[in-house]
């Protein structure tokens, strides 16, 4: 009997020792995060919270550990005799049982390229400072207070994110948070900032619009007439072929494949149309381009002698395949045509216009703009426009 309770004091000792003990475990910072995209895309934003600040939490104290760790070790008279340098640095941590040390400077060259800290143990020290920050786990944060429909907590903290973006594990992911940022700038109808966004993410990521963008990514603090100035002379000759020679020689003659920057285009020509701007044809050509040229690359991949013909062949050609016709709905194909005609239209080609116009009345997959189109057909009018 004695035996028993003294088996069952132990397991329930055991017991109650392994969760303090489990309760006291750091969860890694990145796993923290993956936990909570998983309970956001499922829909249970509270606990996705929780996980996100979690996430910053945990890498915050990680990082701060090692900076204090690497701080302690630098204080050593063994190796203050070493100086700045930091290969030197490196090889008494490596020599001398430092394993903490070890594991800060493994970190740190993962994620931060060695050459550029100048073989310096102060500038290693600032990089392992700097990498608390966790612009990922600050942008998920800001997602969570979007869906609650808190815009202004979410813009705090994309622009957070931004603050930080050369420290994102993919480089690209600094596009998808301009997308969002602009699109919580039109919601709080805040749109020359809007504007300026979509503008950066034009100049960042599409060459063929903007010499300078080969240069790297522009800040958003750029002016917007400083992006439009910078349009390249290309796009003055691909303007020119389409007012002159019409939208089906123009999709014969260019194929510009630039996934990334086709919703900036579209999105900033709908909002220039919607003014009556003249700015609205070359961004409603380039995303009609764009849109023409990925459907085109697709139909060649499962067809490799497919050739554009006219824009009415194609609609059917997309109506065949279901994941094309997807894409048209998705990227708003049949609606950038429309606009495309107007600009076209309100800066004076009428005939181009009527081409797209015919086009879109011909194909019964364009549903409203089919209608518009042929209500333009008859009785060519200029869209209404906001007055600003």
């Amino acid at each position: 009997m004695i035996k028993v309770k003294a088996f069952c004091f132990i397991l329930v000792f055991s017991l109650c020792a392994a969760g303090a003990w489990a309760q006291t475990q750091v969860v890694p910072w990145w796993y923290s995060l993956a936990r909570g995209q998983n309970l956001f895309r499922n829909g249970d934003y509270g606990q996705a919270l929780m996980s996100f600040e979690d996430a910053r939490r945990n890498r915050w104290a990680m990082f701060d550990q090692m900076e204090r760790d690497f701080i302690d070790f630098l204080s050593l008279p063994e190796v203050r005799i070493l100086g700045d340098a930091l290969d030197w640095v490196e090889i008494h941590a490596n020599t001398h049982h430092h394993p903490a040390v070890r594991v800060a400077l493994s970190e740190l060259f993962f994620r931060v390229p060695r050459e550029s800290l100048g073989n310096s143990a102060t500038m290693a020290l600032q990089a392992i400072g700097g990498l608390r920050e966790y612009p990922e786990a600050e942008f998920w944060i800001g997602e969570v207070f979007r869906v609650g429909g808190e815009f202004g907590l979410a813009l705090a903290q994309y622009r957070r994110a931004y603050e930080r973006r050369d420290l994102f594990q993919n480089r690209h992911f600094q596009i998808d948070l301009l997308y969002r940022m602009a699109e919580v700038l039109q919601l709080r109808q805040e749109y020359p900032e809007m504007e300026q966004v979509l503008l950066s993410i034009v100049y960042a990521t599409d060459t063929l619009w903007s010499d300078a963008a080969a240069a790297g990514y522009a800040p958003i603090s750029v002016t917007i007439g400083q992006l439009q100035a910078e349009a390249s002379f290309a796009v003055q000759a691909m303007t020119r072929m389409l007012e002159e020679s019409g939208p089906n020689s123009f999709l014969a003659f260019f194929r510009h494949v630039s996934p990334q920057s086709e919703e900036a285009h579209r999105r900033l020509g709908f909002f220039y149309a919607e003014r009556g701007r003249v700015a609205a044809l070359h961004h409603l050509m380039f995303a009609f381009l764009i849109q023409n040229s990925t459907i085109l690359e697709e139909l060649i991949r499962r067809q490799f002698d497919f050739t554009f013909t006219n824009l009415t062949d194609l609609a059917q050609e997309i109506n065949r395949l279901p994941m094309l016709a997807a894409y048209a709905e998705e990227r708003q194909y049949f609606q950038t045509a429309f606009f495309l005609a107007d600009s076209l239209f309100r800066n004076g080609w009428l005939q181009p216009a009527m081409e797209i116009w015919a086009f879109l009345a011909a194909t019964d997959q364009a549903g409203e703009w089919q209608l518009r189109a042929i209500s333009q057909l008859q009785n060519p009018t200029l869209e209404p426009v906001i007055l600003e």
